[in-house]
This record gives structure tokens, sequence and C-alpha cells, in this order.
């Protein structure tokens, strides 16, 4: 034996774990059929879908000349999974969905990072200004729209809701955390767009940011619609009238 590996050899537990980690988060995100065993590998494809957060929320700010030091460091995007996780296990606990807690949540939100990396492609960096901000503003059609499938699809499949149930469920965290968001600014751009923006001022990101403001109001409007669905729903549960 000369200590050389055997071609016949496995690879380390570790390294086939993660490997099953990856092809099972890419066919989630590709919406094919996969069943994550979170009883043996839960804690990592929670490290996974941290770290894949972690590197979406570092290229979304690294060329943002507003960005603070903690949206560099992509400390934001990692609070805003856990944050986000907890709105939707709260709201829709007592609606009483299957195999439901906070780490399963928690989990499948941080498994729908990656395509925020699309964020990370410089591409005021190789376009016009306008160019570049009509570019972004795809990005971010593309991103909310898988995430929001990648939700309808959770909820239905793991979850067992459907119908009214599930557009509300899906819809009301969304508009919540969009509103917040919004309102907190944390672009520092956001409501200054309103009243214009110098010249000089201007990046790729503002028109995204104009239409966050639009995603806001219709939020707005939706919200009081979405917040008597899931009332009557929560009522319906709880008086017995409907059950799981």
């Amino acid at each position: 034996m000369d200590g050389s590996p055997s071609l016949n050899q496995k690879p380390p537990s570790i390294l086939r774990d993660l490997r099953e980690v990856v092809l099972t988060n890419l066919c989630v995100l590709a919406f094919r059929e996969a069943v994550p065993d979170l009883r043996r590998l839960g804690g990592l494809y929670l490290a996974f879908g941290l770290f894949c957060t972690w590197l979406a929320g570092v290229g979304r700010y690294w060329d943002n000349e507003r960005a603070d030091v903690w949206q560099y460091l992509g400390l934001g995007s990692v609070a805003y999974v856990f944050a986000m996780s907890a709105v939707i296990w709260l709201l829709l606990y007592p609606l009483k969905p299957r195999h439901w807690n906070y780490r399963n949540v928690l989990i499948f939100v941080c498994m729908t990072a990656p395509p925020a990396l699309l964020y990370a492609i410089p591409v005021e960096r190789f376009m016009t200004l306008q160019s570049a901000q009509t570019v972004n503003v795809w990005f971010l059609a593309v991103v909310a729209g898988w995430r929001v499938a990648l939700l309808f699809r959770f909820l239905k499949r793991s979850a067992g809701l459907f119908g009214g149930e599930l557009i509300v469920s899906s819809l009301l965290p969304i508009t919540l955390i969009v509103t917040a968001l919004t309102f907190l600014n944390l672009e520092h751009v956001v409501f200054n767009i309103m009243s214009g923006i110098a010249p000089a001022q201007q990046t790729a990101n503002d028109a995204s940011y104009g239409v966050l403001i639009l995603i806001t109001a219709g939020s707005a409007m939706l919200l009081p619609f979405l917040a008597i669905g899931y009332l009557v729903l929560v009522w319906l549960y709880y008086s017995g009238a409907r059950t799981r």
C-alpha cells in the first residue's frame, strides 16, 4: 500500500452529506420533487443556507456607496431571514399547518437565498446607468417572483395549505415585511425618490427602489383584505368549523 486513495474509495461522510444538501437545495430552487432529510442533516442544511444568505447579503451591498458597515458584512441579510422566518411561523401557527416549527421554516427561507446572488452582478460597470437600472429592475422581479413561487410551493406541499388559506398565508407575511423594510428605509434612498434625486446621486439601483415603492403601495392596499381573510381563517380553525 502506497497510501494513495483508491479509485473506489468513497468520499468522506461530510462531503457526501454536503453534496446531498447542495443538490437538494438546487432541486428545491428548480421546483423539482425533493425531501430534505432534516432529521439527519438539519444542522447542515441550516449552516449551508445561512452561508448562502450571508454571501448574497455581501454581494448585494459590496458596491453600494450608501450601505452601512453591517450591510457590507452581510449581517442585514442574515438578520432578515431570522425575522422573516419568525413572521411566517408566528402568523401561520394558528392555522395549524403540517410539520410546523420555526426550524423548518428558517431552513426553507435560507434555501431561497441563492437567487439573490443576481444582485451581486455589477451591471453598472459595463452598462450605461439607464441600462443598469433596467437590468436591476428585472433582477428584482425575477428574485421576488421566484421566492414567492417557492413559498407557495412550500406552504402547499410541506405545510398542507390550500385554496384561499394558501393565498392569504403566502401574501400576508410578504406584504408585512415589504412595508416594514420600506418604512425602515434601509437603502437610505427610498423616500428621497419621492422628491427627486440629483443626477450626481443617481445609482443603478434607483429604478429598483422606485419599483419597491410601487410594490409597497400595492401591499398597503392589499393588507386590510389579507388581514380580514386571515382573521376569518383563524376563527374558523379555533371554533372547530374547519380542521386540518
